[in-house]
């Protein structure tokens, strides 16, 4: 039987202390959305520069890459798994830079999910590039794909081009890196903003909808889900990162720190002004997981 390392109080946020690879198996649910953010392989033993000063890239022994045979079949595996886990309708977002997203982009396409858009993240603040021998790096790409090639996949479009000043919105987002106030409680190594999971959550799911994050990392998903009213399971490998996505949702509880955290994020500002608050439902919480 399966026991949650971590489980909110009002059971909208839920996470799994282990492998996603061995997980994921042991259990039936289905979700409306997934977002992976899964090993981009950049540990490598080189340097970057952050906050000014000279850092290794090395995240971990999770990131430390293989051959491309190795890192293609293991893509292949947890997406796979992770197929199982969508409902017809959901989709899934991935993230990653060119290290991985080109496996990544063909393990979808081979087991049958309709790529729907590469979405670029242009970052408003890369570091920069200490060996000035090309440029600079300041993207990551989001690939958003649906589980069925027929099957209808749920896209708030009027809702996305209101947070884009009544324009269509492209597939180019310019949105800044973690700001100060989303690291808290600690800094994961290869965390994202609240900005952008904001975004990809409004972009595709409806109130209560269950969100997937089988790389869970601090949970970032997590918190943006339950920002706007969203429930979330988030699977993560190390203790140490799911002690902070503990303390993240818990700093939360406070209302003022919720409030805060609300008004920071120009998405869910700009979403409030035409939808209802975001608040999970008490009666669809009896629809719960199954552990």
């Amino acid at each position: 039987m399966i026991l949650p390392y971590y489980r909110s109080a009002s059971r909208d946020f839920t996470l799994l202390n282990g492998d996603c690879v061995e997980l994921l198996p042991q259990f039936n649910f289905k979700f409306d959305m997934i977002f992976a953010d899964p090993p981009y392989f950049l540990s490598n033993d080189g340097i970057s520069v952050q906050a000014g000063k000279i850092v290794s890239v090395n995240k971990g022994e999770w990131d430390r890459g293989g051959t491309p045979k190795q890192i293609n079949n293991f893509n292949k595996q947890w997406i796979s798994l992770c197929q199982e886990k969508l409902k017809e309708d959901g989709t899934i977002w991935i993230s990653g830079t060119y290290h991985n997203i080109f496996s990544v982009a063909n393990c979808l396409t081979e087991l049958g999910f309709k790529i729907l858009n590469v979405v670029t993240w242009a970052k408003t603040n890369p570091p920069p590039n200490i060996s000035c021998r090309y440029f600079t790096y300041s993207t990551e790409f989001i690939i958003w794909a649906r589980k069925s090639a027929k099957k209808p996949h749920h896209f708030n479009y009027e809702l996305m081009k209101h947070l884009n000043d009544d324009k269509q919105m492209t597939d180019v987002w310019r949105l800044p890196a973690i700001a100060p106030w989303e690291k808290s409680c600690g800094k994961h190594p290869t965390q994202k903003p609240l900005a952008l999971l904001s975004r990809i959550i409004l972009a595709s799911t409806d109130k209560n909808a269950w969100i997937l994050d089988p790389f869970a990392g601090s949970s970032t998903t997590g918190i943006a889900a339950n920002l706007i009213g969203r429930r979330y399971l988030g699977i993560e490998k190390e203790v140490e990162f799911a002690e902070m996505s503990r303390r993240r949702r818990e700093e939360i509880n406070c209302l003022k720190i919720y409030g805060d955290f609300r008004s920071k994020i120009k998405d869910i500002s700009k979403a409030a002004e035409i939808d209802t608050p975001f608040v999970v439902c008490e009666d669809d919480l009896i629809s719960d997981l199954p552990f």
